[in-house]
């Protein structure tokens, strides 16, 4: 307990300083105004102010990838704290740790519908793994302590606290907690002797990586010891920054659009090693690729979460453990398998797959990915939101490993620019992108003001098809020439990059995008440039007219 009463204000940010917090995410609100007063005095901790909550959360979400801690995000009550649910979903499914702060009404308005009053408990509780209400002041350690343990224990994710106004001006003591950190989780020996056995008898086996608590040890230790036997290494969806793309026996991503041959390297594998990913629906697209009861396939499945094994899967050997521990005894693991031939030529597969070849359209965004990787680093931060536009980095990029991969396996649109911003200030001397489709960037594209703000240095590129293109190629498989309620308006995106205070061009053809993107890159701060594509060419693998040839 400490000597000097303070502040509910004062005692949550000294709280927030203990755990390690440097940076908090916001839009300002009067039902937190003691926070913001305790922030004035606390140099340590940036505060980054926000033009709308979901791209609050959405940066704290991309914070916490980072970091493998919390990201922290304050709203404010009603409309911010439902604007920022976005980014909550998106770090639950994402299994990514975050602790959303919601400013709520005073204790004594509770149950009156008061303005702008919500149960917030009731409302965020499928959407999280925790969410409460913080009534004595004096208990902030204690709540603090838990919500940064629950959000990174096992599988990691968000946690909802709301703080009553009145309860953060309340001057109490209160005794500080220690900074959490998760606890070990190793496998035992014995489950390592049946993972070695099963793999010496193994014909054709492939490993799926890749998920929430994943870091750079991991995906290092994963590598060596996946080249060491020439295991194939597919990566889950949006988790291509697993292992370093470099790795010899890499065999490219699955989810939406992925390599026929590793399609079919999957479905003929007779073991599946699954380090750290859930098998979501698009990583096995629809629960196909892998069904959940697998005949003829062994499932090994390491995750630290007990609640994710056997949860959809039926498992051979489910192994509760976190990823870089398995990863790490394995790589030191003394055993005799002999290597396989399958990862070397996964590997081939995926060069091939993945080196883009000229298509006849104005503007070839394989080329343009092309482009970029001549003249950006592997570990350039890609961050972007949901739309087929990504399909092409998805395909033609080479990431690093962890982390450089910024992007929701959600599918939410208008994350981008907001993970780009929390990038550039995270990690500031390295390469940060921006990719978002024309409706992609218009969710969240305010966001480039508090780039300009707070001095962040990123490159934008916005893909401008005039459509949601995703839904329009659907719409054309579905209900083929009949397009509804999918065409886009759209504004100058150069202009309007110009009004934030960006550097801005506009590019049209392929033999105009490297030019324009070697001026980007020699410009600071904030950078956009305008593609505008043609919308026959759906994605990376198909254009309009053969979809409707297909029906």
């Amino acid at each position: 307990m400490t000597n000097t009463p303070r502040t509910g204000g004062r005692i949550l940010v000294d709280q927030l300083i203990l755990q390690g917090c440097d940076r908090i995410f916001h839009v300002p609100g009067e039902s937190f105004l003691a926070v913001l007063d305790a922030l004035h005095d606390t140099p340590s901790i940036q505060t980054v102010t926000c033009r709308q909550e979901g791209g609050v959360a959405f940066m704290a979400c991309a914070d916490g990838a980072m970091t493998g801690r919390p990201g922290v995000a304050f709203v404010t009550r009603g409309p911010g704290a439902t604007n920022a649910s976005i980014g909550v979903h998106v770090a639950m499914q994402d299994s990514q740790p975050m602790i959303l702060f919601i400013g709520d009404v005073d204790r004594g308005m509770r149950d009156r519908e008061g303005f702008q009053e919500v149960d917030f408990a009731a409302m965020f509780a499928p959407l999280c793994k925790w969410a409460a209400r913080i009534d004595d002041a004096a208990r902030i350690p204690e709540y603090v302590a838990r919500a940064y343990a629950t959000a990174m224990a096992g599988r990691p994710g968000p946690v909802v606290l709301a703080l009553p106004e009145d309860m953060l001006c309340d001057v109490v003591e209160a005794r500080d907690r220690p900074r959490i950190t998760p606890p070990e989780q190793d496998p035992d020996g014995a489950a390592m002797e049946q993972v070695m056995a099963l793999l010496k008898d193994a014909v054709a086996p492939v490993a799926i990586v890749g998920g929430g608590g994943w870091d750079a040890g991991c995906g290092h230790y994963f590598a060596e010891f996946a080249t060491r036997i020439g295991l194939p290494v597919a990566a889950a969806f949006r988790r291509q920054d697993a292992i370093d793309n470099a790795c010899p026996v890499y065999a490219g991503n699955l989810g939406y659009g992925p390599n026929p041959k590793l399609v079919e390297r999957i479905k003929n594998a007779d073991l599946i090693l699954v380090l750290g990913a859930r098998l979501g629906e698009a990583t096995t697209d629809g629960y196909t690729l892998i069904t959940p009861d697998h005949p003829d396939q062994i499932l090994i499945h390491v995750h630290p979460d007990p609640t994710e094994l056997n949860r959809v899967y039926r498992t051979d050997l489910p192994i509760c453990a976190y990823p870089h521990e398995f990863a790490e005894m394995a790589a030191l693991w003394d055993d005799d398998i002999i290597r396989f031939k399958d990862g070397d030529e996964a590997n081939e597969e995926w060069k091939a797959w993945s080196t883009p070849a000229p298509f006849d359209t104005k503007l070839d965004l394989g080329m343009c990915v092309a482009a970029m990787r001549e003249r950006l680093p592997m570990d350039t931060f890609i961050c972007n939101g949901a739309g087929n536009f990504s399909g092409w980095w998805h395909r033609y990029w080479h990431y690093a490993g962890q982390s450089c991969q910024l992007a929701p396996t959600a599918g939410a649109m208008g994350y981008g620019v907001p993970a780009a911003v929390a990038a550039s200030l995270r990690h500031p001397q390295r390469k940060v992108v921006a990719l978002a489709g024309d409706g992609d960037f218009l969710m969240n594209g305010q966001e480039l003001a508090t780039a300009v703000q707070h001095g962040a240095d990123m490159l934008v590129l916005v893909i401008d098809n005039s459509g949601y293109g995703t839904i329009r190629m659907h719409q054309e498989r579905e209900y083929p020439s009949r397009v509804s309620g999918t065409v886009l308006k759209n504004p100058d995106f150069a202009g309007l990059g110009r009004a934030y205070g960006a550097w801005a061009e506009t590019v049209d053809d392929t033999d105009g995008f490297a030019p324009a993107l070697d001026r980007a890159l020699a410009q600071p701060g904030v950078k956009l440039l305008h593609i505008k594509t043609d919308i026959e060419r759906i994605s990376a693998g198909t254009t309009i007219s053969k979809l409707r040839g297909q029906r």
